[in-house]
Order: structure tokens, then sequence, then C-alpha cells
């Protein structure tokens, strides 16, 4: 059983709240793969995870590094499981549908887009009814994360 995690954005950008969870689940030691939507916003979030803050060092890698088999990180546009990860990480509308070779599957979508809304719940529910354990994580006023459902 995987355990499955909805982020409702609502105060951050996708850039802040992932590299935030990003910086929790590197701590874990596990590999982590990033679904993006395009090979254009891998490049972007690449360049971003290099740069964001300078106290903080997340290695990872894309296909034009190469050796995804080496990077804790893989930002990729694609669902292949390069580099063994067992945390799975999709933004940007992007799903998969069979999440049972990870451990943790976090799906973050925007808030303000009720269509990105409508599809999380119906993947919600088909998370449930393949067994897997389901949360439903919010953005409170402060931008800190609460556990709703």
């Amino acid at each position: 059983m995987t355990d499955v995690r909805f982020y409702h954005l609502q105060k951050q950008t996708l850039d802040d709240a992932l590299s935030a969870i990003l910086q929790k689940a590197y701590q874990t030691g596990k590999n982590i793969s990033v679904c993006l939507s395009d090979d254009k916003e891998v490049e972007r979030m690449n360049k971003h995870l290099w740069a964001f803050r300078p106290d903080v060092f997340l290695p990872h890698g894309t296909k034009k590094e190469g050796h995804a088999d080496k990077q804790p990180i893989w930002l990729s546009s694609d669902l292949e499981n390069k580099n063994s990860a067992k945390i799975l990480i999709l933004t940007q509308g992007q799903t998969a549908y069979d999440v049972a070779e990870y451990d943790l599957c976090c799906e973050m979508l925007d808030g303000r887009d009720q269509n990105a809304v409508e599809a999380a719940r119906t993947r919600w529910k088909n998370y449930q009814a393949q067994g897997h354990d389901v949360t439903y994580w919010f953005q409170n006023e402060a931008g800190g994360w609460e556990k709703k459902a």
C-alpha cells in the first residue's frame, strides 16, 4: 500500500512548495522522482532548485545531465522511474495510475484551478479503490500544511 498525499496549493507557488517538500523528502534517504508537465518545466525547475536557497543543497538531475541511477532527486516529464525512487511527486496535472512501486506519492495541485481540483477528486477515489492510504493536506493562512482528511 502506498501513502498518497494530495497537497492543495493555496498560498505558495509550486516552486516554493515543491522546494520545501523536497527538503523533507530528501531527509528520508529515499530517492525521489518529480514529474513535471514538459521538458521546459523540467529545465526551469532544475535552475530553481540550484538557486532557491544558498544554505540548502538538494542534489538532483535531469536527462540533460544523465546518470539517473546516481541522482537522489530526478526531475522529468515522464513517469519512468529511472532512479529507483521510492517517493513520487506529481505536479502540474501529471498523473500516475499505478503508484504501488512507491512508498509515498505526493500530488501537488493548484487549488485556484477548479479543473485541477475536480480531477484530483477523481484520482482520490481511484487511489482509495486500489487500497492506498490517501490523505489531503491544505495550506493554512501562514502557508503551513494541515492534514484535513
